[in-house]
This record gives structure tokens, C-alpha cells and sequence, in this order.
């Protein structure tokens, strides 16, 4: 029961100096499996704090929304001394993960290849970067949205012949911050083995490129640039938002079977041999004929109860619901999705595991909450404590 509580990662700790979201969110995973996670903030505090409204005792739902499961520290980096306490805390941590802009560790003296890796070398160094040190683009800032529009996301997202949109989340943001675990959980891995630390590199271009499938795999072979399809799939057809007389559903028919199915449930096998619609080639050669089609039928449907019939036949579909309404679902809170520490709620862990689950100890760290606790641990003096408080090298809490 003991190693089903402390989570798949206990034992592990992880120093988290980054900000904003890909970092921060990537520590929250590592946080929320086992691993102890101090979380460094400059003497300004994570800028998402104040992201808001929403806001809970001055601390936006934005930074609430990925910083559990950790411990809160605040240093100033720029100081000798502050950067003496970051050694400090790295002399027995398993995994640091920052975001600093490329250059900045190293012009405080704390580059890995020059000093991290030869003091600790089983320190596992993950950096979230835009676009990573070299090339091109290397050492430039990147931010979400921006990358959404360079990495081609905007390009192919939006109602066909509109304008580029951008994906109404930070979706680039937040699969870096799953890359840069996969990426430390594979050096740790690997540490295993070799009993060495390595650096890792999660880049937003890298990510953001990643995730165009099947647009680059099309493109390779037929030299179409591919733009807009709004809910359509650019290769699967009926694969699209379709109208019912109360609401609208997604149908996500993948092949001929499930495409005869869906007739069959709404009444109509015939369609299924008709020859505009007999394949999925055809189907999408047809497009606007097997929506019409098929909304006429659906016209006579509600959607939630029609959505229910036709996924327990076998047909994928579901109907399209707000973030209230998956709040409410009673799946959501069934798959352990939906999360509450004392007042604070937040969103459970995607990955499941049978022995060593995920947990939720700690809710997000006031600023600066742990500070008198951690350097405690770290033999620090009462007295030397104060004065590094009083100095401003650290804090415990804005009004110091």
C-alpha cells in the first residue's frame, strides 16, 4: 500500500526553476507520479500568478492549473549568493527543468556542459527552449501562439477557405511539457545503465512540428500544400460535426463497416451501397452530398440521445459538449479526471498505472511557501537564513 501512495517516481527530486506553462507543466507531471518538486521562483514570482481573472487569494487559476504537487521556493538568480543555494539544491537532485532564454545559465556560470554535468554528473538537465540553442531560429524566444503560426498548426486549422486560426489552447505549450518528460524519464533510463545524467531538449518548433500528421505525411506524397477543412478530416469521410435537431454530434467513421453500421442505425442501409458512398475514397470524393444526406436524417434526432445509440453500435461519435458539460459528465469524474485538495480543484492525470498511480498531495505553493522548510533541509542556519531573507537573496512570501 506504502509504494501505491508514493507513486512511481518516489525518491525522485527534481528542481524546477522554469515559468509560464511547458516546464511548469512537465514538473507537475513528475510531481503528481511520486517525485518531490521544488519549484524556484525569482523574487517577482512566475508570471502566471497573475493571469487572470479568475483569481484565488491573489493567485490566478492559470498558475493553479499546473503547479501542484510541488514545493515553493523563491531565489534571486542574478545574485552570487542565490546562485550558490541553486548548487546547493542540486548537489542531490535527480532532475533540474528550466526554460531560462539560451545563454542565460551559462553567463551565470551554470551552463551543464561547463559546469552542471562536471559537478553533477548524474543530474538529468531538461530545457524547454523555443527553438532550441543553434540553427537558424536558435536561442529566440517562442511562445505558444507564435509557434502555432510557424510550425504550420494555424495554417491547417479554421473553416475551409478561412483565414488561419489559432487552436483554442496552448496545445503547442503543453505537448512540449509531455516531450520534456518523455525525454527525462528516458535519460533516467538510461542512467540506469550508464550512471550518468545527460542534457535534454525539448524545443516548441520540434513539438509544434510533431503534431502535423497527417498533413506532412500528405504533403510528402502528393506536393499539396494543405490548408483548412474546419471539423472535416482532410483523409476520412464522414469524419465531421454533424447537426441534429438539438444539438450538433461528431461522427469519426473510420472504415466501411462502421460507415454500414451508421446507416443502419438512422434507417437507411441502402446508403451504404450507393456508389457515391460505398468507400471511403468515394466518401470523400462526395463530401457535401453524404453531409446533406446524412444532416437530413440526423434533423430528426436529439443529439445526446442519438450520440449514445450510435457509439454503443459501434459507430464513433459523441455528442460536441462545453467545458461545463465535462465537468458534469460522470465519466469525468469516474476516470479520476476532476481533482480536489482542500479548496483547490484541478485536472487528474491522463496516465493511468495499476500499481503506482498518481497522486494529489499538495496543492500549488503559496509564493514562497517552503522556503524556510527547504533550506532547513538543507542544514542552513536559523541565522544565516534570516540574513539571506533580509538581504532579498530569498524570500517566503511577497510582504518580505
Amino acid at each position: 500500500m506504502e509504494q501505491k501512495q508514493n507513486g512511481a517516481l518516489a525518491g525522485l527530486k527534481v528542481i524546477d526553476l522554469s515559468r509560464v506553462l511547458g516546464g511548469p507543466f512537465c514538473a507537475q507531471i513528475l510531481g503528481d507520479h511520486g517525485a518531490d518538486v521544488i519549484k524556484v521562483e525569482p523574487p517577482q514570482g512566475d508570471e502566471t500568478r497573475g493571469w487572470g481573472p479568475p483569481f484565488q487569494e491573489e493567485t490566478a487559476s492559470y498558475y493553479l492549473g499546473i503547479n501542484r504537487n510541488k514545493r515553493g521556493i523563491a531565489i534571486d538568480l542574478t545574485r552570487p549568493a542565490g546562485r550558490e543555494l541553486l548548487l546547493q539544491l542540486l548537489a542531490d537532485a535527480d532532475v533540474l527543468v528550466e526554460n531560462f532564454k539560451t545563454g542565460t545559465l551559462e553567463k551565470w556560470g551554470l551552463g551543464y556542459e561547463e559546469t552542471l554535468s562536471r559537478r553533477f554528473p548524474q543530474l538529468v538537465h531538461c530545457r524547454i527552449s523555443g527553438f532550441g540553442a543553434d540553427g537558424p531560429l536558435g536561442g529566440l524566444p517562442g511562445y505558444d501562439a507564435v509557434i502555432q503560426a510557424m510550425a504550420g498548426l494555424m495554417s491547417v486549422n479554421g473553416e475551409s477557405g478561412g483565414e488561419p486560426l489559432r487552436v483554442g489552447l496552448p496545445v503547442v505549450d503543453m505537448v512540449t511539457g509531455q516531450n520534456a518528460v518523455i525525454g527525462i524519464l528516458l535519460a533516467l533510463q538510461e542512467r540506469q545503465r550508464s550512471g550518468k545524467g545527460q542534457f535534454v531538449e525539448a524545443a516548441l518548433y520540434d513539438s509544434g512540428v510533431s503534431l502535423l500528421h497527417p498533413h506532412l505525411p500528405n504533403y510528402f506524397l502528393s506536393g499539396k500544400r494543405p490548408g483548412p477543412t474546419g471539423n472535416a478530416h482532410p483523409n476520412i469521410a464522414p469524419y465531421d460535426t454533424y447537426a441534429t435537431r438539438t444539438g450538433r454530434i461528431y461522427l469519426a467513421v473510420g472504415n466501411d463497416g462502421q460507415f454500414r453500421k451508421l446507416c443502419e442505425q438512422l434507417g437507411r442501409p441502402e446508403m451504404a451501397s450507393d456508389s457515391r458512398f460505398v468507400t471511403n475514397g468515394a466518401r470523400c470524393a462526395h463530401r457535401s452530398e453524404l453531409k446533406q444526406a446524412l444532416e437530413a436524417l440526423l434533423a430528426e434526432c436529439d443529439c445526446k440521445p442519438v450520440a449514445e445509440q450510435l457509439i454503443r453500435s459501434g459507430v464513433p461519435c459523441g455528442p460536441v459538449l462545453g467545458v461545463d458539460e465535462v465537468v458534469a459528465h460522470p465519466h469525468t469524474a469516474h476516470r479520476g479526471m476532476l481533482v480536489r485538495i482542500g479548496d483547490y480543484q484541478g485536472t487528474g492525470a491522463p496516465v493511468k498505472l495499476s500499481r503506482t498511480p498518481a497522486t494529489y498531495r499538495l496543492k500549488p505553493p503559496a509564493f514562497g511557501g517552503q522556503t524556510r522548510e527547504v533550506f532547513a533541509e538543507l542544514g542552513i542556519p536559523e541565522d544565516a537564513l534570516e540574513a539571506l531573507l533580509k538581504d532579498g537573496v530569498i524570500k517566503a512570501g511577497w510582504e518580505l
